[in-house]
């Protein structure tokens, strides 16, 4: 999960604010030209009843999500947002305004831990993944651990079976990406911000399908569905569609009404499985009335609370599946330590104690979200990551840099999950130079794989839960291709999600709390506050939920039926 940002320049995004809870004497600023907003409708508002208060607030609407009653809207009065709380039948509207922090970097610390320094260790490393399909395969420790490889010897995904991934794009001119590229569907929501991602490369602001800026999203989809070619290397699920939901900005930032445009557009396109690897920014933590918070940010995190909750019901109602990354803060969801890095944009940061009946780490804490936790190559929880019995529902490799300690693969590059990375971020990187050659000294990060007609891929280690997220998205994606039934209406194979979270759960590999249950990171260099008490039993537990996803078993045991609880 890609958590971000330091202080920096002031930059620009949209935060969706419900005025309607903000003192109506507070003062208003005039705006000296037209001006964007979000708009939220309330419950049960029609969309014509919608569009008629923002008329006569004095908007006028660009765009429009009303399967969840999201609005764009432009206008030029400077008493629009209170007009807008003032009716009756609309939440509130948001202004897109400056914000005061940005990204230094792309992708948080915990996913690049120390990487450039485990170059030197490449050689001592001692993790081995499947026999060789492809020829980096040997090192995708994380396929052995779901059994993937026997898995796809039954079933290797249908082509019908679409994956969204939820990121910051997708570069397509990876070989083998490409070859499950699905340009028809592929779609990006997430226009550029100069102020927040850098010069905009073409004039629209409007990134290509086919692009990632970033680098995050190329990772995540390689590990769910990169080709069984004979170049590079394979993910989970290889004959599986990918589908580019561009819902990140290249600087990393998730904004609401990109997140929640592509979840209704993929329910509205019949797309089978999503993969979330993110939070919604700017909070950590989403609550109704968090006291440490102003009257507006209180109402700026109802409002994502809202949005987050219709669009996830909307896209489960209509077929997809939704699976998380549960998260790099190395904290139990269900007794969360107090928030110091929110807001990381819009506000200054401050501490913020997290009562966990009024607040929510989303995307992964709301409904229909199979939550995913990280292992590192032994099977032991990455000291990272986010765990607890409330929240998680399975385990999946994410990758572990400090795993092994007092053996020599500690601190080792193949630790953490190797997949496909664009060319045009590791240059910018410094890993690889001008003419497209790996800088001496990093050959044991980043890897070249060449087809005979010239076009080459690129890859890389990262660590994560947004590693084991796609893990476990690959998993779903097998079990509608094994499963599913054709959809008649909108094309493909289709199939409950409720079945899919069902046979992805009751397939899992059980795995008990360690011993002792208290788990303690020290020797590894961490803290105490990295300390994690695992709860629960075999059958399901905060480290492990359900099990380790097991892709072989899930793809041959029978799809039993699914009962509401």
């Amino acid at each position: 999960m890609s958590r971000r940002f330091t202080a920096g320049a002031v930059a620009t995004a949209t935060a969706l604010v419900m005025v309607a809870t903000v003192p109506t004497g507070a003062a208003t600023a005039a705006p000296t030209r037209s001006t964007e907003y979000t708009v939220v409708s309330a419950d049960g508002v029609s969309a014509d009843a919608a569009l008629a208060a923002i008329t006569a607030a004095g908007g006028t609407v660009v765009s429009r999500t009303d399967g969840v009653g999201l609005f764009q809207v432009v206008s030029d009065r400077s008493d629009f947002a209170k007009r807008a709380a003032d009716s009756a039948v609309l939440v509130g509207a948001a202004e897109r305004k400056a914000i005061g922090h940005a990204p230094k970097a792309r992708l948080e610390k915990v996913e690049r831990e120390e990487l450039q320094a485990a170059a030197k260790t490449a050689g001592k490393n001692n993790r081995r993944g499947p026999v060789k399909a492809d020829p980096l395969d040997d090192k995708l420790w994380g396929l052995e651990m779901l059994r993937a490889t026997a898995a796809r010897a039954v079933e290797p995904g249908d082509r019908r079976v679409t994956v969204g991934v939820m990121d910051t794009g997708l570069d397509a001119s990876n070989p083998d990406l490409a070859a499950n590229f699905n340009w028809a569907l592929s779609k990006n929501f997430a226009k550029d911000l100069p102020d927040v991602d850098g010069p905009c490369e073409v004039a629209s602001c409007v990134d290509a399908v086919g692009t990632d800026d970033n680098g995050h999203g190329t990772h995540v989809a390689g590990t769910i569905g990169a080709a069984a070619n004979g170049v590079g290397l394979s993910g989970v699920a290889p004959k599986v569609s990918l589908v580019e939901l561009k819902t990140g900005q290249d600087s990393g930032y998730f904004f609401l009404d990109s997140v929640v445009n592509a979840l209704v557009y993929a329910a509205d396109k019949g797309i089978d499985v999503v993969n979330m690897s993110f939070y919604v920014d700017p909070w950590a933590f989403n609550c109704l009335n968090n006291p440490a918070d102003s009257a507006e940010e209180q109402a700026a995190q109802q409002a994502t609370i809202k949005g987050m909750r219709r669009a996830l019901d909307y896209a489960h109602a209509r077929g997809v599946t939704l699976v998380g990354a549960l998260g790099n803060n190395h904290e139990d969801l269900g007794a969360p330590r107090t928030d110091s890095s929110s807001p990381n944009y819009g506000g200054t940061p401050h501490d913020r104690p997290i009562d966990n009946s009024t607040c929510w780490d989303l995307p992964v804490e709301g409904p229909h979200v199979i939550g995913v936790s990280s292992l590192g190559p032994s099977g032991k929880k990455s000291d990272f990551s986010n765990y607890g019995v409330e929240q998680i529902s399975v385990a999946a490799p994410g990758g572990w840099a400090r795993d092994g300690f007092g053996t020599p693969s500690y601190l080792a590059a193949g630790n953490r999950i190797l997949s496909s990375y664009p060319v045009k971020v590791l240059k910018e990187e410094g890993l690889v130079d001008a003419d497209g050659n790996i800088v001496p000294g990093n050959e044991g990060v980043v890897f070249k794989e060449c087809q005979t007609d010239g076009r080459c891929g690129y890859y890389t280690y990262l660590q994560g839960t947004s590693m084991a997220s796609p893990h476990a998205a690959g998993v779903a994606s097998l079990i509608v291709s094994r499963f599913g039934r054709p959809d008649f209406r909108r094309g493909g194979l289709t199939l409950s999600p409720d079945l899919v979270e069902h046979q992805l759960l009751r397939t899992a590999a059980e795995h008990a709390c360690p011993e002792p249950r208290l788990q303690t990171y020290t020797n590894e260099g961490r803290s105490a506050e990295f300390n994690a008490l695992c709860e629960g039993d075999e059958n399901f537990n905060g480290f492990y939920g359900y099990g380790i996803v097991d892709a072989y078993a899930a793809v041959t045991s029978p799809l039993q039926p699914w009962k509401r609880p």
